[in-house]
């Protein structure tokens, strides 16, 4: 495998993308994972502000599947994030996320979202495929049944796509105790 899939996470190098974490996809699925996505997104979103990483996110329909979860509104306005409205699965077939992607000049994406074996599948797919070093956080995706889950992990596993979870991106990103932003960030995680 080569140096480059094998990296860690660095914050000038990364970009969070949010996929699809919409009302109506939501309420689709299991209590407590939905639950857990929102939370776990939050926690990255919250790191992503203090570290400076950009954030892109997707909406895929918005008009049938209803706007981003409210919970997570108020941190994307602070962060000026940008929301992209798309029908394709993989959101590299949207051109305007396309564009907002070359335009952060950054090659590690940290992915998460819903549905785990639609949209997060087809997505690290064909970031992988483009040349992108892709992180798929697994306790921030979900699909409305587990075996979906599972079934998409391993696929991108295969891949060569790294699956990562929400404290490692988070210590990964910091580096180091000594981090200015240590103290906020460490007391995110539960």
């Amino acid at each position: 495998m080569p140096h480059a899939q094998l990296a860690l996470l660095e914050p000038q190098k990364s970009v969070l993308v949010v996929v699809d974490i919409q009302q109506r996809l939501i309420e689709a699925m299991p209590e407590g994972e939905r639950s857990s996505v929102v939370s776990n997104a939050q926690v990255l979103l919250t790191a992503a502000e203090q570290l400076t990483i950009p954030v892109i996110v997707t909406e895929q329909y918005p008009k049938g599947l209803g706007p981003t979860a409210p919970e997570l509104m108020g941190l994307l306005q602070k962060q000026q994030a940008t929301i992209i409205e798309k029908t394709s699965f993989s959101c590299l077939q949207s051109e305007p996320f396309s564009q907002q992607l070359k335009k952060t000049e950054r090659k590690q994406i940290v992915l998460l979202g819903m549905e785990s074996h639609i949209c997060i599948l087809q997505s690290a797919l064909a970031l992988k495929a483009e040349g992108y070093t892709v992180h798929v956080i697994e306790d921030a995706i979900c699909s409305r049944k587990d075996h979906h889950t599972q079934n998409s992990l391993q696929r991108m596993r295969q891949a060569g796509v790294i699956i990562n979870n929400v404290e490692s991106a988070l210590f990964e990103w910091l580096g180091d105790a000594k981090h200015p932003s240590f103290r906020v960030l460490s007391k995110l995680i539960v």
